[in-house]
Formats: C-alpha cells, structure tokens, sequence
C-alpha cells in the first residue's frame, strides 16, 4: 500500500498486515499513474480466521469477481454472515474498523476502489447537501446496483494512463453514490423500518443458495415475523418469500448468461431444492423456462 498521498486518508492502513490475507496484482496509482482515484485488484487467501480492517476516512467499493465464501462481520457486538459472491457490491462505512473472517474457495478475487473522501464531500456539496449518510449510503449500495458493479468493473480493467481518466471516473462515481444511494436534500430520513427492510434484501441476497426461513430474515433484522412480513410488503409490494424467489431467480438468469453451468447445477447455487422447482418459478417470473432463456 502507498501512504503518501494528498488526496486519500490511507495511514491507517499502515500497520496493516496486507501481505497475509491478500496478493496485490494491479494497482492504479503504480500501474496508470493515477491520483484521483485508487484502484486495485487482489487474489486473496481461502481462510482467514480474523481480520480487523482499519478504519480510513475515504469511500472503500468492494467488489468480488471470482470465488465463494462465508465471510462473517462483527460490528454492534454481533457476528454478521453474508456469502461472498461475484457481483455482490459492498461500500465499507468510512471511518469504521470492522473484524472479519471468512472460508472461501481458494479461487478469490476482487476489484477494491477507494474514493478520496473530499471528492465525495464537494460533490454533495454542490448537489446541495450538507451532510452525507454514508451508512444509510452503504445499506442501499448492499441491496444491488448493476451500474456500479459494471462502472466498478470497468475501472477495475481500465489501461488508461493519466490522471484524467481516473479524475473524471471518482467523478461519476461520487455523483451516482450520492444521487443513487444517498437521499436527496430536505427528503424525509428513512423510516428504521425501511432500513430493516433493506437489510433484510441484503441479507437475502448474500445468502441465495442457503434454505432461509422467514424467521431467518426476521431474526437478522431484529423483527419479528409478523413485523416483517408487514412492513416489507409496505415497503416493496411484495412479500419477502416472493421478493427472495425473485432475486433467487434474477441469479439464476445471471448464470444461465454469464456460464455454461447445467440447470441442474445452477439450481442449488440459487437456493433451489432441485432443477424441477427452478424451472417452475423461472416459467412463473419470466414466462421461459430455463433452456428457452438461455438459447434465445
């Protein structure tokens, strides 16, 4: 890691052990000569038993692109589990330490992007805001957001050298964060129960191909069923069994595109209990079955 930058608050990263959980294979400052933006890509180790990651001022994007692993957080005195899996985005909450440890599957990838936290305040401030809720900001970033992780990927594998290109990409992302998942100035602060609801689809989504029960979600939210229930359906249209049937499908095509997996293997990736009841709910949520999606 370099330390010596103007434009990102990276010392806290000083005494950090990078060595022994990840290998560094890309760098933008290094390798584009970059100022305005930090990009990097890392292969990391398949277990790790504890990790404390420190607590830095600016924007943290994390990205997996390769492997699986049961990563567990603790914040708040609580472990916290959610599934690594390529494509699910998480922002790190500025200025919070988080202790963490997971088991993967030897394959790990990710593409990491570091905001320098001034662009991310003069860009509010020329929005209009005066302050930004960034945890608010990194529970909406955890419920999905397809144009980020593609933006993301595509700084992730840019080659171009010069800072303009990385200025003007901390640009765009600072506005999107803020326009996308950051309430606008004067709007009403989300309700505790909207917060929950979006925890709840972030606890879903990392959690696809295990057999959740309601009282699993309700459990980590801290509601109770009932609650839940209620206030997801208020929240979203739709009850959390049919939500959570929806992303597990909305996975399933993301396979089907992006792979050569069988039905059969697909299936319990997405938390189906075989390829038979996949392709029931694939045929009721987009009116194809699985092969009619996949050969068109």
């Amino acid at each position: 890691m370099v330390f010596d930058s103007a434009h990102f608050d990276l010392q806290p990263y000083a005494g950090f052990a990078m060595d022994s959980y990840v290998r560094r294979t890309h760098c933008s400052w290094e390798d584009a000569d970059w100022q305005s933006l930090l990009v990097q890509r890392f292969h990391h180790v398949p277990v790790v038993e504890s990790m404390e990651l420190p607590a830095a001022a600016d924007l943290h994007l994390i990205l997996p692109v390769a492997g699986r692993a049961v990563l567990e957080t603790r914040t708040d005195g609580h472990w916290h589990r959610r599934t690594w899996t390529p494509g699910h985005l998480e922002l790190a909450v500025p200025d919070r330490s988080v202790l963490r440890r997971y088991r993967g599957d030897g394959s790990m990838r990710s593409v990491q992007v570091h905001i320098p936290r001034g662009t991310v305040e003069r860009t509010a401030a020329q929005l209009g805001s005066c302050e930004v809720d960034y945890e608010s900001m990194a529970a909406s970033v955890a419920t999905g957001d397809p144009l980020l992780v593609e933006a993301v990927r595509a700084v992730g594998s840019a080659e171009e050298t010069g800072d303009l290109y990385a200025e003007a990409s901390a640009a765009f992302l600072a506005v999107h964060l803020l326009t996308r998942h950051s309430r606008a100035p004067g709007r009403r602060a989300p309700a505790r129960e909207d917060a929950r609801v979006r925890a709840a689809i972030a606890f879903m989504r990392d959690r696809l191909a295990e057999p959740l029960t309601l009282a699993d979600v309700a459990d980590e939210v801290h509601l109770s069923v009932f609650h839940l229930v209620r206030v997801f359906r208020r929240a979203t249209g739709q009850t959390p069994h049919r939500y959570l049937t929806h992303l597990r499908v909305e996975e399933a095509e993301r396979l089907l595109r992006e792979t050569g997996f069988t039905v059969a293997r697909i299936a319990p990736l997405c938390g189906f209990a075989d390829p038979g009841a996949l392709s029931t709910a694939f045929l009721r949520h987009t009116g194809v079955r699985p092969s009619a999606y996949r050969n068109s």
